[in-house]
């Protein structure tokens, strides 16, 4: 198959809720951010150990979903690690987004088998431009921040630093203006970091490169795009989810009927337990989740057995809630890709879909290689018949 037809303009934004419709890239945002879950909850409970919270107590009051300040502030070492635990789990799920977007990338080139597995091993390849390219623009932004306190103190200096402040005055000015551009490049490269990583195959300093790129010459469409993008976000979660939650309903409503001998009680037991522990606190009794005030209800009189069969239930309605919020991360990952894409063809006039990435390259060669290794065999063959030949 040949490359994807794009109109290169805000038309194939709207491509996005179809091409994230795909098992394949929900599947991979929900393995990272099941993973960054994992990573952020162990650090999150860990803090608030550190902040003197039993995990007894703390797991009554927040269950699978803590967080250190609504407990309090705590010291600053048990904050450290509760950073931590957002820093990976954010970084798990940028890797998840490259991983889409590669797939997102083969894709519009026609590569419809590019699978799950061949994105993860270019993920593991291509990893340090995804987390260093916003380490470096805050780096960036701190070496001036840092060189403001500096030529501050200066200006502390008596006689002396009130001309140290007024002679470079205009070197300070840029220099903030840039610090603030700076800043606004940091968003553009959170959002468009993997895009670029991905279908552009660039390194960190490339990515840096293309991040200034594009906050300077594609302001408008950045924001023009958005507008586009968001809703149909919203609307692809919410159809969607309305989808699992019928099945969910279906579920509860065949199974649980007493009218056709169905579960009745014992299944508003493990039903309801199960949503007690997989919905937030702040969802329980409130309209901000689909299931809520809507789902089973546990009688209290629940058996041991009927707990478990509810856990093991509870980790079903994890993953599935998990798989909205993963379809409503692959419709972002899809469309900022679409927009790199668009974004070269406008700024460059340089078509993506047209150019050889790094593995069609590779395959190529291997392909030369193994030409040349089976002309150099025939050879050989061909020399040895003609030696065979002669001496007969």
């Amino acid at each position: 198959m040949g490359p994807m037809n794009l109109y290169f303009d805000i038309r194939d934004i709207f491509r996005a809720p179809r091409l994230a419709l795909s098992g394949k890239k929900i599947f991979i945002f929900l393995v990272g951010l099941i993973s960054g879950w994992i990573a952020y909850w162990l650090l999150t409970y860990l803090a608030l150990g550190l902040a003197g919270i039993s995990f007894s107590s703390a797991w009554k009051e927040f269950g699978l979903y803590p967080c250190l300040y609504a407990a309090g502030c705590g010291p600053w070492y048990a904050q450290v690690v509760y950073w931590i635990g957002i820093i990976v789990w954010f970084f798990t799920i940028n890797l998840a987004c490259t991983a889409v977007a590669r797939v997102t990338y083969k894709q519009l080139k026609g590569d419809e088998f590019y699978s799950a597995g061949d994105a993860w091993k270019y993920v593991k390849k291509h990893w340090h431009p995804v987390i260093f390219t916003t380490i470096s623009l805050g780096l960036i932004i701190a070496f001036f921040m840092v060189m403001a306190i500096i030529f501050g103190l200066v200006g502390k200096i008596p006689w002396v630093g009130e001309l140290l402040f007024a002679l470079p005055y205009l070197f300070y000015f840029f220099g903030s203006v840039f610090t603030v551009y700076t800043a606004v490049v940091l968003i553009t490269s959170l959002v468009y970091t993997p895009a670029i990583v991905s279908a552009y195959e660039e390194d960190t300093m490339g990515a840096v490169f293309q991040s200034y790129s594009v906050t300077w010459s594609q302001p408008w469409r950045i924001i023009l795009y958005h507008l586009t993008l968001l809703p149909l976000v919203y609307l692809g979660v919410y159809v969607f989810g309305l989808f699992w939650y019928g099945g969910f309903k279906l579920v509860n409503i065949v199974l649980g009927a007493d009218w056709i001998l169905g579960m009745g009680d014992k299944l508003n037991n493990i039903v309801g337990y199960a949503s007690e522990i997989v919905l937030p606190p702040f969802c329980i009794g409130s309209k901000c989740c689909s299931l809520c005030g809507l789902h089973p209800v546990s009688t209290g009189d629940i058996s041991g057995i009927q707990m478990f069969a509810g856990g093991i239930v509870a980790i079903f309605l994890f993953l599935l809630l998990a798989s909205i919020i993963s379809y409503g991360l692959s419709i972002l990952s899809v469309g900022e890709t679409l927009m790199f894409v668009i974004f070269k063809k406008k700024s460059d006039d340089d078509n993506l879909l047209e150019r050889k990435d790094e593995e069609e390259l590779e395959a190529e060669e291997e392909e030369s290689e193994l030409d040349e290794s089976t002309d150099e065999l025939e050879k050989t063959d061909s020399t040895s018949d003609a030696d065979e030949k002669e001496e007969k």
